[in-house]
């Protein structure tokens, strides 16, 4: 069974969910740095529901020895960069990050030997789950969102266009034009 590294957001989105389990399910164990678990406490200090991470007996507290220099100047938080760094010094971990700099950055060395998990592939995951499981998944997503407030909303919707935002710019081909997608949504409408 494999090992994992975490960063806050995977916690963060499965917790709200009901999901932090899954990751017992998947790994061994998870490791996570503190500075992750500071910026969950810090979330709980403005309120919002985060997990407690000392509640998990799987998930441990492991902070890396060292921070490559370079990886100083990214846009990235204290949890992705010790995240980053607990990888690169352990790479038969997995790790699991959610931001499109992060896995690109963290993508060599790690990489070679086991490429960042992100959370389509958890979605993936959660799709092999039997009929039952997915449904009792989906509301309880569903009564999640309700929940969250309209600061929260705001900030999910800014990081999913942060994130698609991203993989357009990182596509070679420019991207595609909207009226080439707008035709063939029509098209598979009729």
């Amino acid at each position: 069974m494999a090992e994992a590294i975490s960063n806050t957001s995977p916690l963060l989105y499965l917790h709200r969910i009901g999901a932090m389990d899954w990751l017992a399910e998947m790994f061994k164990d998870v490791w996570v740095p503190s500075a992750v678990d500071r910026e969950l406490k810090e979330g709980r200090r403005k309120g919002y529901e985060v997990p407690t991470l000392n509640t998990y007996g799987w998930l441990s507290i492991v902070d890396p020895q060292s921070m490559p220099s370079e990886w100083l100047a990214l846009d990235l938080g204290a949890g992705e960069l010790a995240a980053m760094a607990l990888a690169l010094e352990n790479p038969s971990r997995v790790i699991l990050l959610d931001d499109a700099l992060a896995r690109r950055t963290a993508q060599p060395p790690t990489a070679r030997y086991n490429p960042p998990v992100n959370l389509p592939e958890l979605e993936a995951e959660a799709l092999k789950l039997p009929v039952a499981e997915r449904a009792r998944l989906a509301e309880t997503l569903l009564k999640s969102l309700d929940e969250l407030s309209e600061e929260e909303h705001r900030r999910l919707w800014t990081a999913e266009a942060t994130r698609r935002d991203a993989e357009l710019d990182a596509d070679p081909s420019g991207g595609r034009p909207a009226e080439d997608g707008l035709r063939d949504a029509r098209a598979r409408l009729r």
